[in-house]
């Protein structure tokens, strides 16, 4: 029996960013139905690593964004941190040759300039940050705000708090829209939901919902494996990675592209990164991208030669060509509204997205300009492809 919902605004997509518009929106005083066709996190939140980083991130909107994030997250654990294992642990980025701490240090220094905290470290202090460093690297930069929770549990207690109507298992078959284009709301396979506000958070399926409103987005998967190892005592203590990560993160590239990336977390296991490749939707167990995870990690941390991995998995980022996030009011259909194309990021900047959806829909100025992250942006050329 199909059943019929009116709402204020409905958010399409159960992940961390679809969870964090639900809070923020329902904060406002409107009324929120969120639906999605799996559970919450069932698709790329519960594959991330929960990372809530300002250190990848160049002066510009995505760094804003990030900070803005970022003091939102940590007012959320003042109150629920144990509850979504929030971590202030920091991040140490390290270089491993003299000429890739040159260039990370002008990197973080221009950081510095736009409100990050960014310290130096020599490479004869490194050991104290991370006493199980690889020696000879020749230093880092260490990044105090960067921080870490469990997404799974974060978007789940997002929802929670919220108040939201929480509809799963329900797949968006429609937008539906008035004579004069406007939305009304959107049609799933179990009934009809009535409403004058559709956020799409459908996070890498974005474009699939952008298209049944009409509208291109070019958004597509980049898929990245986690390896996971048993559980182990604390001997990690930040976010560690290496320099080069942060130009995988910008690279534009197809091809598989992969660098170290390892941190501990509040259960036991290490958490080691990272790969990214556009291949489409294959979820395909790719062992030599594995290998070359393992590989990375051991040449940071020695030590994990020794420890027995668990398991991997895969997940996939919601990549948009210029790297930088949809968010706001759609201008081609009026009452859309995106929250989507994160990429890798989606996690650490779901609570800056959700808070500046809310302003928008409540009739607010948002604390952030919206205009780099206007979903109208792509031109043709880039929808096509």
């Amino acid at each position: 029996m199909s059943e019929r919902f009116t709402c204020d605004v409905v958010v399409v997509g159960a992940g961390m960013v679809g969870a964090a518009c639900a809070f923020y929106a329902a904060r406002t005083g409107l009324d929120v139905v969120l639906v999605d066709r799996g559970p919450v996190a069932g698709g790329t939140t519960g594959a991330g690593e929960g990372n809530l980083l300002v250190s990848d991130k160049e002066p510009g909107p995505e760094l804003e964004l990030a900070l803005l994030s970022g003091r939102l997250w940590a007012a959320l654990a003042e109150r629920r941190g144990e509850a979504i294992e929030y971590e202030a642990k920091g991040g140490v980025v390290v270089a491993s040759t003299a000429k890739g701490l040159a260039a990370l240090e002008s990197f973080a220094a221009g950081q510095r300039a736009a409100g990050v905290e960014a310290a130096p470290v020599d490479a004869g202090r490194l050991h104290d940050l991370e006493p199980h460093l690889a020696p000879g690297l020749a230093g880092a930069v260490h990044y105090p705000q960067d921080a870490q929770v469990m997404p799974s549990l974060a978007a789940a207690h997002l929802v929670r708090a919220s108040g939201a109507r929480l509809l799963t298992g329900r797949t968006v078959t429609e937008v539906l829209r008035t004579a004069d284009g406007a939305v009304r709301g959107v049609r799933t396979d179990q009934g009809d939901i009535h409403a004058p506000a559709v956020v799409n958070a459908a996070g890498t399926w974005g474009a699939e919902l952008a298209a049944l409103a009409g509208v291109c987005l070019p958004v597509l998967p980049r898929r990245g494996f986690v390896l996971v190892t048993e559980p182990l005592p604390h001997m990690i203590r930040h976010k560690v990675y290496a320099a080069d990560y942060v130009a995988d993160v910008a690279s534009g590239s197809a091809a598989l592209q992969t660098s170290p990336v390892v941190e501990g977390t509040a259960a036991g296991p290490v958490l080691i990164g990272a790969s990214r490749e556009r291949v489409g939707f294959d979820r395909t167990f790719a062992l030599p991208v594995v290998r070359a995870l393992a590989a990375g990690a051991t040449r940071l941390f020695p030590f994990l030669e020794q420890v027995r991995a668990m398991r991997a998995y895969v997940g996939f980022r919601p990549y948009l060509p210029d790297h930088l996030p949809a968010i706001g009011p759609d201008a081609r259909v009026p009452g859309l509204f995106h929250a989507c194309g994160h990429e890798g990021a989606g996690i650490g900047l779901a609570t800056g997205t959700g808070h500046l959806i809310a302003q928008v829909l409540s009739g607010k100025t948002p604390e952030l300009d919206l205009a780099p992250f206007r979903p109208d942006r792509f031109p043709p050329s880039q929808e096509a492809a």
